[in-house]
């Protein structure tokens, strides 16, 4: 347990990013938010990731896009905007930039500013008719645009099953905040499906160590920036399919009973305890279509791969 009042902030540091972790850290289940990966150490790793064997969703979201992309075209007005919120690198927006020449803008965001700046220029040299203005910020407190693009209508692109690193209560508040931009005209998202959970298990613990390298990396992340003395050697990665609430959970095991400090806290782990990192929730076709539909969506179309494995859902204003 946390065993005195942590110091009211300190100015080195991001304060919400503190705040966060020392509120997670005090839970009866100790939990930290996944968006904290994404230092450029953790979207490095998180590249890798998408290109292991195991993980079966960047693969087959990919050619799921690359058969249905082109039935985009036509649907969106010409000169309308693509945005892409978690862009990361962007490497599968450039299928949807291939479909649509008649696109004009394009707005990545994404909370690591160094990777999205180089991804960003990518794009740009790429595609120099296109107007990339890359914006970095947390899309789950808001998603802002460039100036001078409020009358421009908007697709949404929101792939890999990001949505499913939210509780459903959240994952339908950021559904009506993407609703609510302003002119936005669909919404393409990747949605991940149920399957066997062995084989969820091992896209989430590969045998590489890749994803326990990336889920490690945020205790490295925080002694660095926060001034924790987590030892990373001391945890070890873990995740577990949770059929009842239909996700599977990333967690760091704590190998032995220790403490942690942080900013004037202590916090003690028991051997075998845990901090939950991420959520990533598995849906039906039909679950999906009744939590976009909650969130002010209509179903459009829905595109799945012959092993049904993955889903690709175009959604528009209801």
């Amino acid at each position: 347990m946390r065993d005195e009042r942590a110091a009211a902030g300190r100015p080195d540091v991001d304060a919400e990013f503190l705040r966060d972790v020392l509120d997670g850290l005090d839970r009866p289940q100790k939990a930290l938010l996944p968006k904290y990966f994404y230092d450029e150490e953790g979207s490095r790793l998180f590249d890798q990731i998408c290109e292991l064997p195991e993980y079966y969703v960047t693969r087959t979201e990919l050619a799921i896009l690359r058969d249905r992309a082109g039935e985009l075209d036509g649907l969106v007005p010409d000169g309308a905007a693509l945005v892409e919120p978690g862009a990361g690198s962007s490497v599968k927006v450039r299928i949807l930039l291939d479909a649509m020449p008649s696109l004009s803008a394009c707005v990545p965001l994404d909370i690591s500013g160094e990777h999205l700046h180089a991804s960003a220029a990518r794009l740009a040299e790429d595609y120099p008719a296109l107007d990339v203005r890359p914006v970095v910020g947390d899309f789950t407190t808001g998603i802002d645009l460039p100036d001078g693009l409020d009358e421009t209508p908007k697709l949404l692109f929101f792939p890999g099953s990001t949505i499913g690193n939210f509780d459903p209560e959240e994952a339908g508040a950021l559904l009506a905040a993407m609703r609510g931009v302003p002119g936005v005209v669909g919404l393409v998202i990747g949605v991940d499906l149920r399957k066997d959970p062995e084989r969820l298990v091992a896209a989430y613990d590969d045998p590489q160590g890749v994803t326990a390298a990336f889920n490690l990396n945020l205790l490295t992340r925080m002694n660095r920036e926060l001034g924790t003395d987590f030892d990373a050697d001391a945890f070890r990665h873990e995740a577990r399919w949770n059929d009842g609430d239909s996700r599977i959970e990333m967690h760091l095991v704590s190998t032995c009973e220790q403490v942690v400090s942080l900013d004037g806290a202590r916090f003690d782990f028991a051997a075998g305890e845990s901090i939950h990192t991420e959520n990533s929730h598995k849906f039906s076709i039909e679950s999906f279509g009744e939590l976009a539909a909650s969130a002010g969506w209509r179903s459009g179309r829905a595109w799945t791969d012959p092993e049904r494995l993955f889903s690709v859902h175009l959604l528009t204003p209801g």
